[in-house]
């Protein structure tokens, strides 16, 4: 319906207000959408960082010559323990006296682990010099290594002292009363003969990024608690003897 006022014409208002209003609700629509989808996208996106960041990768484990190193209890024993050390550092001692002695009571003992030594012969000339005796006890005999191993963290000095000389190291195998040539022992030493061996351990801890001793491995899996903590290396042991 028209309608006429001093000769113009207008049209009815409820019509144009019905369609204005219907195009205000159809904006209102879109615009609800629009936030809709950009919530819903914000939202999968934040749930997709979440399970990115709690799923951790398993380390990678390490390949470690067993077969070549000292090997204290079963060496077919499901866990294999590995210490990268050096004869002069404090915290070696410490994990030697401390941690090591329950690790064999508890595990070694009993079968369930094998445990290892690799040289991280960094802090000096010392440090390479007992390796190299070490080493030299150890193609010897396997057994008086570990006694060998002791003697030289207990009776451990000041770093680089000047005290430790291919004297002093087959005396201390003397002291012991290792059953071995102290003969053979002495010209090891003298002419380095183990040195490429000594040489590798050390490679090894660059290839693994080891950059402290004591570095404990489980299974090849860097342990990663503190070095006395004796409770958490537990768990990493008996994770590894559940197949975990």
């Amino acid at each position: 319906m028209l309608i006429e006022k001093e000769g113009i014409t207008l049209q009815p208002k409820k019509k144009t207000t019905a369609l204005s209003q219907r195009k205000r609700e159809e904006q209102l629509q879109k615009q609800r959408m629009k936030r809709l989808i950009w919530f819903s996208s914000v939202a999968v996106l934040l749930i997709l960082i979440i399970i990115v960041f709690s799923i951790k990768p398993k380390p990678a484990k390490a390949d470690i010559p067993y077969d070549t190193l000292p090997v204290l209890g079963n060496k077919d024993a499901k866990v294999k323990v590995v210490e990268f050390g050096d004869y002069q550092c404090p915290a070696c001692k410490d994990f030697t006296e401390q941690v090591k002695p329950k690790l064999v009571k508890d595990y070694v003992d009993k079968g369930q682990v094998a445990f290892y030594f690799m040289n991280f012969s960094f802090l000096g000339e010392e440090s390479n010099l007992a390796a190299l005796a070490a080493q030299a006890v150890y193609h010897q005999s396997n057994e008086a290594f570990w006694k060998y191993y002791e003697a030289l963290y207990h009776d451990q000095g000041t770093e680089n002292s000047g005290r430790i000389t291919p004297a002093y190291l087959v005396e201390l195998a003397k002291k012991e009363n290792l059953q071995i040539d102290y003969n053979k022992l002495q010209q090891d030493i003298d002419s380095k003969k183990y040195q490429d061996e000594v040489d590798r351990h050390n490679a090894k801890t660059d290839e693994l990024g080891v950059q402290s001793t004591p570095t404990v491995l489980v299974n090849g899996t860097q342990y990663t608690g503190h070095y006395l903590d004796y409770d958490s290396l537990k768990k990493d042991i008996d994770k590894a003897l559940k197949g975990e």
